[in-house]
């Protein structure tokens, strides 16, 4: 049976001498179909997310990925959104504090491309929920010191491990495990027995992860350096002298290490999510050049104008000095939960550490990352720090400090020899 549907209201025309005329315009629909609704939702053609793109690039258009951030109110976590959202890329970010750290985050994205979900790591359902819309995970979640709640092994192994095994029951397609270099299995010892646990976890976090999510990308960084760093504003902080003396491991003069600049972090973890070639490898995020510890420490002294004539600066060796380490001790002891300047054992054990870069794993020049150089950045970040910063100085009234010396691996292997 036909059912007459009345489409458009009564249209009046007008005769030449025969009045006004009523023309009705109908339009006939079977029974069994209803009229389409025009603000019924487009039904999709396939579920796969690339096939979604929308626009040309930008925080405004859609690039196909779904990304959860597991520690995405970190230090690293905030580039990573950063360049995220710059792509086009949708975020859900976990949080486990005050939603205050988080919101800051919305403006990464579009409207609609940032959404918060709050979970704990020892939560299972919390953690599913957040990754059950996604094709990208990457976990950026790390304790860089031990506290009551949190101990390394639960967030660096367990932690780690559930995140990954969580993400292939949900199907989700990548996975990036954000590790260490150094990391191995028994550390060498240098100034606390038994060596960096910190080390030691984020190697066993990496096998957990690995038999987990078999697939997954793990990039090892060196010492990061940047905005609200743990590196640069670790020695910059006053708590990290002794008076006006700086204590290392023999003096800086036996730890070679090549920071990286925390942009070019977040630039390599970006790329390796958008390359499927990146699945299953590990790569290496050192810096361009290889430095003496003492050289980097005299150098960041320098900019912050703390050598200049008065200060009476100077290393020396922190294993004669019984003081240093109650000092350390003392600190944790007070303030377990956030170490002044973020001094700790571990953190003293872990600068002693050479950096080793192992030949023929990749490093994030293979991803497609053009490297920073320190001397092009760190006098920016260190400004802050400088001494007399109120005093306005002429134009050259202080010499422009000298970078500090790189060193080749052939010196490295005969000063080490």
């Amino acid at each position: 049976m036909a059912a007459i549907v009345l489409t458009r209201n009564m249209q009046l025309a007008k005769h030449h001498g025969s009045g006004i005329v009523g023309v009705v315009c109908l339009r006939s629909y079977s029974a069994a179909a209803a009229p389409p609704d025009p603000d019924a939702p487009r039904p999709l053609k396939t579920t796969n997310l690339a096939a979604m793109k929308r626009g040309t690039g930008g925080r405004s258009s859609f690039n196909g990925i779904v990304a959860t951030v597991f520690g995405a109110t970190g230090f690293v976590g905030r580039y990573v959104c950063n360049k995220l959202g710059k792509s086009g890329s949708q975020m859900i970010l976990p949080y486990r504090g005050d939603d205050s750290d988080a919101i800051r985050l919305k403006v990464c994205g579009d409207l609609g491309q940032v959404l918060f979900h709050f979970y704990h790591l020892e939560d299972p359902r919390s953690i599913r929920e957040a990754v059950k819309h996604s094709n990208v995970v990457i976990n950026l979640v790390g304790r860089d010191y031990e506290t009551k709640n949190f101990r390394f092994k639960d967030v660096n192994v367990n932690g780690a491990a559930r995140l990954a095994s969580i993400c292939r029951e949900s199907g989700v397609e990548r996975f990036i495990h954000l590790s260490a270099l150094n990391a191995e299995a028994n550390p060498k010892s240098h100034y606390i027995s038994g060596g960096s646990q910190w080390l030691k976890t984020k190697y066993e976090g990496e096998l957990m992860v690995r038999d987990a999510f078999p697939n997954a990308t793990i990039i090892r960084p060196a010492d990061i350096y940047g905005s609200e760093d743990r590196f640069l504003r670790y020695y910059a902080h006053i708590w990290r002298r002794q008076f006006r003396s700086m204590p290392l491991w023999h003096k800086g003069e036996r730890t070679v290490k090549q920071p990286v600049y925390v942009s070019d972090v977040a630039q390599a973890i970006v790329n390796a999510a958008k390359d499927p070639d990146t699945a299953g490898r590990i790569y290496q995020a050192v810096g361009p050049k290889r430095y003496l510890l003492s050289e980097l420490v005299d150098w960041f002294h320098r900019l912050m104008r703390k050598d200049q004539k008065g200060w009476g600066y100077q290393r020396y060796d922190m294993r004669w000095d019984p003081t240093f380490k109650l000092k350390v001790k003392f600190t944790n002891l007070i303030c377990p939960g956030a170490p002044i300047g973020g001094l700790h054992l571990d953190r003293v054990e872990r600068e002693a550490v050479t950096d080793k870069v192992l030949p023929g794993v990749p490093t994030l020049e293979d991803l497609g990352v053009l490297l920073t150089n320190m001397e092009d950045q760190v006098p920016w970040e260190l400004r802050p720090y400088r001494a007399a910063l109120y005093y306005d100085a002429e134009l050259g009234e202080f010499e422009t400090p000298s970078p500090p010396k790189t060193i080749e691996q052939r010196d490295e292997m005969r000063l080490f020899a």
